[in-house]
């Protein structure tokens, strides 16, 4: 025989909205909060298990569901000068790329020697090592360096480099330089959407990053070919490696030993890189700096403003983490 209940809802059955204490019906749709219905005999009370049988739907829920809903639980606030700090290697970045790119532009107009580049570049990939080899066991102690295999693949490598110099300097030469150098400015932007800046130090290079090096390696072969020495060629090719595919390594090794000498870094590059080009153009100076401040100041800025707007919902509805003490 069916029998008459009073059921009292948390929630509105009809439009989700909260009863307040002091409501007896919802202000939009008007059902009642207090209920009462022939329902028949009463049910047993629903239990969040899986492993009873009950007589409910699988996909039923009661009117405490909700109430276990969370909003922005573990979400991190930034802040204005650590965003600027972490943007600095981007900016890092695009300075480096430039720096690239002026020097080839000096030694294209012979404007500095081959023979200079070489032994500047090589003066600095020896000091760089010697300061990253002594430095590394301080961070890893588990870490070996072998400095003679390295110095021998190094040497193997360059060894390389300048046997395929006269090679690589003839590989594009019916090409023209309009398609070499819109091709280049391509490989390049790959380059900078690619690059890793997540900063952390490994011993393998991961993808994307391996693909970003290759396509600034290649952008380097295209831009030697446009030389008029194998020597030249052999010089560009040498920084290159050195440049793209080396100093990354040794950049983040240092924001990780050292956050000032790292941020006193980017700022010497993008002095270099303003220097380089003050003779070759003004307008790409502009821009740079322009891009510069943008990235470092204005777009953590942005993130800040849009920051309010983030709602992450969490709730029993989430899949259960597993936590390891």
């Amino acid at each position: 025989m069916d029998s008459t209940r009073l059921k009292e809802f948390n929630y509105c059955p009809n439009c989700g909205r909260r009863f307040h204490d002091n409501e007896t019906a919802c202000a939009i749709c008007g059902i009642k909060k207090i209920n009462t219905t022939n329902i028949g005999p009463a049910k047993a009370r629903w239990q969040k298990l899986l492993y009873i049988q009950q007589d409910y739907p699988d996909n039923y829920v009661d009117e405490t569901f909700l109430e276990e809903l969370q909003k922005n639980v573990n979400v991190h606030t930034y802040k204005y000068w650590t965003l600027v700090r972490e943007t600095s290697v981007v900016s890092q970045h695009f300075s480096s790329m430039l720096i690239f790119i002026g020097i080839f532009i000096h030694l294209y107009n012979k404007n500095i020697t081959e023979n200079t580049l070489i032994f500047s570049s090589t003066t600095l990939l020896v000091i760089l090592f010697l300061i990253w080899s002594s430095k590394m066991k301080d961070i890893d102690p588990r870490f070996i360096v072998n400095r003679l295999g390295m110095i021998k693949t190094g040497i193997l490598l360059f060894a390389i480099l300048l046997s395929f110099s006269p090679i690589l300097k003839t590989l594009t030469e019916e090409t023209s330089s309009d398609t070499i150098y819109a091709l280049t400015v391509i490989f390049f932007i790959g380059n900078v959407i690619l690059h890793d800046y997540g900063g952390k130090i490994t011993k393998n290079i991961r993808f994307p990053d391996s693909l970003s090096i290759n396509l600034a390696i290649f952008a380097s072969v295209l831009l030697a070919s446009r030389l008029s020495s194998n020597k030249s060629v052999f010089g560009l090719l040498a920084f290159a490696v050195e440049w793209f595919a080396l100093l990354p390594f040794f950049l983040r090794f240092l924001k990780k030993v050292s956050l000032t000498y790292f941020l006193i870094s980017t700022v010497v590059f993008t002095i270099i890189a303003v220097l380089l080009f003050i003779p070759i153009s003004k307008v790409v100076i502009i821009t740079f700096c322009s891009v510069v401040f943008f990235v470092n100041f204005i777009c953590p800025v942005w993130l800040i403003s849009v920051q309010k707007y983030k709602n992450q919902i969490n709730g029993p509805w989430d899949e259960a983490k597993s936590m390891f003490k």
